[in-house]
């Protein structure tokens, strides 16, 4: 089962950095939020996937089964779903506020600081 999260994870890391390379806004806010994804199902495989122990420690033991589910990778997910979901909000709101004050998604068409027709470069010193 742990061979096909990590290939689900791979698959997921190729996904999103092929989204993230775009040059519209949308589809680097979605790459950002599947790469958010392909790190919960990372450490999500990485405290064990099939357990047949829970996370429980035994009366009179001072330590987990060997065969228990790691609890500290859930409670890094848990964690991370939720800043990954108000970062993803922040992203949508500020790509929202970018295409309604300049009319487009492309990244190369938001060049507002920089002015339409750029001087020579010095020629020499």
């Amino acid at each position: 089962m742990e061979v096909v999260f990590s290939a689900l994870v791979g698959l997921f890391f190729t996904v999103a950095i092929y989204l993230m390379l775009s040059k519209f806004s949308i589809r680097i806010m979605l790459g950002i939020a599947i790469l958010g994804n392909a790190v919960n199902l990372l450490l999500f495989t990485a405290g064990r996937v099939t357990p047949e122990v829970p996370p429980i420690i035994p009366r009179g033991a001072t330590t987990l089964d060997l065969a228990a589910a790691n609890p500290l990778p859930q409670a890094l997910i848990l964690t991370a779903i939720v800043i990954s979901f108000s970062f993803l909000a922040f992203l949508l709101v500020l790509t929202y506020r970018a295409y309604q004050d300049l009319k487009t998604d492309n990244t190369g068409e938001m060049l507002v600081a920089e002015p339409d027709e750029r001087p020579l470069p010095p020629l020499g010193y």
